[in-house]
């Protein structure tokens, strides 16, 4: 499993989702000259060349006229998703629907959209659209039995890779509980229940920003997705499902999105660079939060133009920071970010994170860091500075000697607040916990840093029998 999930770390999960489409597509192209799946197969590339070559002249017109920064992965994972779920045309109705649906899903993403974040998935709502205007619908032929075993490994890395099984099990569960058992089978094999469940539903853009909210969500779109849930004559379809849920999601989630300006940037060490941004509008975020950055360039590599950073700063600084890691060779979007000059832009949107501290100030916490992983808990630490507020905090920070940052922001707070910080060049040890945190036991530990350290010190926190409850660890997909 440690060579899947390094695989796993090593690429974005919106780069593994296109690679899986694209096998999908293949598969499906192959099992149609086979004859396994009732398409022509010159219709079948048609389909998807079709759908290809007008969602991108769509996005194209779009991100010009609304001078948006155009997510190449973006409209091409949505319109291999059409071709998977719409069947090849056989006639110049089902061509005409085939370009209707992708305009309209490139349009949503534009056009549907308030304060520059889109409210609906792009694909569930244009084939709502054009069911409802053209009487065309989505046939969702991607759910057929011979594609399971694909869909079936494709949708366990996806899901693993983003770690939401939380979310997808509740979708499941409601679902299967009302689908019923007699028809468990079947709603496996020969429906689009576990596609829908990898692929669409975990949509990140249009899920909840938290764990028990994405709960409700899956199992909302669950029940709404079983086939004998209707409202008077109107039966709920995929689509529709997906469609509600992404409203409740759009009403408990934040309503914008960013375009930052750099002020500067601050290098504080060697390869560590603090960069500090000024927000087009007010950031409203609880310390500990991260973000999705987007930045356009040109030829992006495997991990693609956007990342899941925390936020460094708090909520009570006018500008946002983000600290980054520089690695050897960078990444294509890090080479960007690092080639920025003050005045230029970067776009950020879909704050989420569950890693905050409790609203009980009596809680005992420890914060445990690695490297750059310190960046949440410098804008917990400045945000408890700033609004004069006393926690019992331990702060264990590991990091290369040289490579301790944001020092004057956790010595500020020991003097103002009485948080102990304890640095250390390499992991602390199981005797240092004993030694310094006695009442271990009694406290909920924050672990943030590289893979490797978080699981290596759940395990340690595990072995001295600190309850899984009382641990909350830093993660968010894509991280690269």
């Amino acid at each position: 499993m440690k060579a899947l999930d390094d695989f796993l770390n090593s690429i974005t999960m919106y780069r593994l989702i296109l690679y899986f489409l694209i096998l999908l597509g293949v598969v499906g192209l192959i099992y149609s000259i086979a004859g396994v799946l009732p398409f022509d197969p010159v219709s079948y590339v048609f389909s998807f060349t079709f759908l290809l070559v007008v969602a991108g002249m769509a996005n194209k017109i779009f991100a010009k006229v609304y001078e948006a920064q155009a997510n190449v992965e973006s409209w091409i994972i949505s319109a291999l998703i059409l071709g998977l779920i719409i069947a090849p045309p056989k006639s110049i109705h089902d061509v005409i629907f085939l370009g209707w649906a992708a305009v309209l899903m490139v349009t949503s993403k534009f056009v549907l959209a308030i304060g520059k974040k889109h409210i609906f998935n792009p694909v569930a709502i244009s084939v709502a659209i054009t069911a409802f205007a053209i009487g065309a619908s989505a046939d969702w032929w991607v759910g057929v039995s011979s594609m399971l075993p694909v869909v079936i490994l494709g949708g366990f890395l996806i899901v693993r890779k983003i770690k939401r099984w939380d979310m997808v099990l509740s979708f499941l569960v409601v679902a299967l509980i009302l689908i019923g058992p007699a028809r468990w089978i079947r709603s496996v094999s020969d429906t689009p229940l576990i596609f829908f469940a990898a692929v669409m539903l975990t949509e990140p853009l249009t899920t909840p920003p938290t764990k028990t909210l994405r709960i409700l969500y899956g199992a909302l779109v669950g029940f709404l997705f079983a086939p004998q849930v209707h409202f008077g004559s109107i039966y709920t379809t995929p689509e529709i499902a997906l469609i509600i849920g992404n409203i409740f999601s759009y009403i408990v989630s934040p309503k914008y999105k960013l375009v930052l300006t750099l002020k500067e940037k601050i290098r504080l060490a060697p390869d560590l660079i603090d960069f500090v941004f000024v927000p087009d509008n007010n950031v409203n975020f609880t310390p500990g939060q991260y973000m999705e950055w987007t930045l356009e360039h040109e030829k992006p590599d495997t991990r693609g133009n956007r990342r899941y950073l925390s936020l460094a700063s708090s909520p009570t600084e006018d500008e946002v920071r983000i600290g980054v890691k520089v690695g050897s060779p960078p990444s294509s979007f890090k080479r960007k970010l690092m080639n920025l000059v003050p005045g230029q832009k970067i776009v950020a949107g879909q704050l989420i994170g569950d890693f905050t501290m409790p609203k009980d100030m009596g809680k005992k916490l420890v914060f445990i860091a690695g490297g750059i992983g310190v960046t949440p808990f410098r804008s917990m630490v400045k945000y408890l500075i700033d609004t004069n507020q006393r926690r019992d905090i331990v702060l264990m920070y590991s990091a290369k000697e040289g490579d301790f940052v944001y020092k004057d922001v956790f010595d500020q707070a020991h003097y103002k607040l009485g948080i102990k910080t304890y640095y250390n060049v390499g992991r602390f040890q199981e005797n240092f916990i004993f030694k310094e945190v006695p009442d271990y036991k009694n406290r909920i530990f924050y672990l943030s840093g590289p893979k490797s350290m978080v699981d290596g010190f759940k395990n340690t926190l595990r072995q001295l029998s600190v309850a899984n409850s009382q641990i909350k660890t830093d993660y968010f997909p894509g991280f690269a």
